[in-house]
Order: C-alpha cells, then sequence, then structure tokens
C-alpha cells in the first residue's frame, strides 16, 4: 500500500447492478429525488487511488431495500450484503462493509444482521434514519437496539427522505435540505427516546457533519438532560461538511477523536470531494496530528481489522 493512501472513508456508498435493477424494476431510478449515480468497484478503487484513501467501508445509502413487500426487501438485502461480503473477500484491506437489513421488518432483520455479522463477518450496521416515517427510537425497534448492543456494533445512520405527503412544499431539492435535517431529527430523537443511554456500548456514526446538530446543540438540549454529554460520545463524519461555516461548529461540539473522515462517493461528484478534502486539509485549527486522526486514526477504533 503507497504511504500516500492513509485515508479511512466510512461513507462510501454501492449501487450493485442488481440493486439498481430490482428498484427499476418497482419504478424507482432516483435517491432524494436526484438519479442514481453510476458506480462500479474498479471506478471506486481509481477514486480512492486518486483521494489517497486506503480503505473504504461500503454502504446502500436511502431510499434503502424496503419499499413495502417484505419479500422484496428481504431477498434484496441479503442480496446486498453477499455481494459486499464478496468484495470484502476480494480486497480484503482495502473495504469493510456496513449491513443493510430490510426494516421495518423486525424479525426478518434481526435474522439478516445475524446472517450478515456472524456468517458474512460485516464490519457493521447501515440504518437509515426513518422507515416510512417511523424514526430510529420508536419503541417497536427496541428488541433490534438491543441486540446490536448486545454486539457492541458500529452503526452507520443514514438520513432518508419523508414521504412525499410529508414532505415539505419547497422548491429545494430534498438532498440538499431534508438530509441534513433529517439527520439532525434522528440524532435528537434517539437521545430524547433514552436509545442512546438504554443501549449505551453502541458505536454511532452520523454523516454529514451531524447535519444541524452542532449549531442547534444548545437549544436542542433544553429539553433532555445530559444531552450535549450524550453527543459528544456520537461520532461524526466529515462529509460534505469540511467547510469554513461547519468545521469549526462541529469542533467545538464534537469529541476530537470522534470525527471522521467521509466522502460520499459516488454520490458527491468528485470536483465536490476535491474541494471538502481541501478544505480540511486547509482548516488551520486542526493540527498535523488531528489531521492524521480524522483522516485515518479515529477510524481504525472502530474498525481496527485496518491496521
Amino acid at each position: 500500500m503507497p504511504e500516500a493512501q492513509h485515508r479511512i472513508d466510512v461513507h462510501h456508498h454501492i449501487l450493485p447492478t442488481e440493486y439498481i435493477s430490482a428498484l427499476s424494476s418497482i419504478k424507482i431510478n432516483t435517491s432524494a429525488k436526484v438519479q442514481f449515480p453510476k458506480w462500479d468497484i474498479d471506478n471506486s478503487l481509481a477514486f480512492m487511488q486518486r483521494k489517497s484513501i486506503a480503505a473504504a467501508i461500503l454502504s446502500i445509502s436511502a431510499p434503502g431495500v424496503h419499499f413495502g413487500d417484505k419479500e422484496f426487501a428481504q431477498k434484496l438485502a441479503r442480496e446486498c450484503n453477499e455481494f459486499t461480503a464478496g468484495i470484502i473477500s476480494e480486497y480484503p484491506d482495502r473495504f469493510g462493509a456496513f449491513a443493510v437489513l430490510p426494516l421495518p421488518n423486525l424479525e426478518v432483520a434481526l435474522f439478516e444482521l445475524e446472517y450478515a455479522m456472524d456468517t458474512l463477518k460485516l464490519d457493521g450496521v447501515g440504518l437509515l434514519s426513518n422507515y416510512n416515517g417511523m424514526y430510529l427510537g420508536d419503541s417497536k425497534l427496541d428488541p433490534l437496539f438491543s441486540e446490536l448492543n448486545r454486539r457492541k456494533a458500529v452503526i452507520f445512520v443514514h438520513p432518508n427522505t419523508l414521504p412525499d405527503e410529508m414532505l415539505p412544499k419547497t422548491k429545494v431539492s430534498p438532498a440538499i435540505m431534508e438530509f441534513v435535517f433529517d439527520t439532525t431529527r434522528i440524532v435528537a430523537n434517539l437521545i430524547y427516546s433514552r436509545t442512546v443511554r438504554r443501549f449505551p456500548v453502541i458505536l454511532f456514526i452520523f454523516p454529514h457533519g451531524g447535519g444541524c446538530v452542532p449549531f442547534l446543540s444548545w437549544r436542542i438540549s433544553m429539553g433532555s438532560r445530559g444531552f450535549i454529554k450524550q453527543l459528544k460520545n456520537l461520532y461524526y463524519d466529515i462529509a460534505l461538511s469540511a467547510t469554513p461555516y461547519a468545521l469549526p461548529s462541529l469542533q467545538a461540539l464534537a469529541d476530537p477523536a470522534h470525527i471522521l473522515f467521509g466522502s460520499d462517493y459516488p454520490f458527491l461528484p468528485e470536483p465536490l470531494i476535491s474541494m471538502i478534502i481541501k478544505g480540511l486539509e486547509n482548516y488551520t485549527d486542526f493540527n498535523d496530528k488531528k489531521q492524521k486522526d480524522i483522516g485515518r486514526n479515529n477510524a481504525l477504533a472502530l474498525f481496527p481489522r485496518f491496521k
């Protein structure tokens, strides 16, 4: 591995042909109303080479796998998890993966969790912030969180849009604003529902600098004792957030050891990813050690097999 390849990317999406075909069969061709980008593993590897990324943790983004048909969701989740396990088998030093679960079908999700973690040996679990409007933190999902807590699992929580009838009627793309707001909602809901406190050894990662959470943390904390302390125990990636506006707020809130590198590839165009990387590198409040920690070392605490 060249010395220059050092970053660990915790926010790196895949769009397998089988996944795109399955969604196309039910007339779904977008994520948050944005057309699915083209993806294959060779392009991921080439991108990683260009951006000095040593390893990436793969995940399925919104809209996930469940669209009302339980059997469809179960089959597609299994296909996606076995697909990523195959990638890891071929490139064990370059890739990890977050398992996709066919929620909100709890019984099948627990079955798939066991298979993904114990048989496929995936590195963690990817969840969406809400499933057709049901947010993580709903008591119906307590058995899942209990099992994740037992496993001391790493969970990557990606925002999802709400059903169209629940979305605000604005001209702004949901991918631009609603993803940020839904991340904010889910962080707050997981703490207000006491999910974070009741399942204390789950390691939560939230993307996009935690959405609006750093800026709104004091205001949101007024309704929950210990809110700020719990926020500091969460992990945040800097995808779309290494800017002069967002980084100071994230830095003021997050434990320095809990900030991670994330690219949001391939949904974020590469020129914008380059801008985010440059924004992080040029942020003078992070010294050389913190830059290395954010780029690599903090992620190694969660995924030690990449050491």
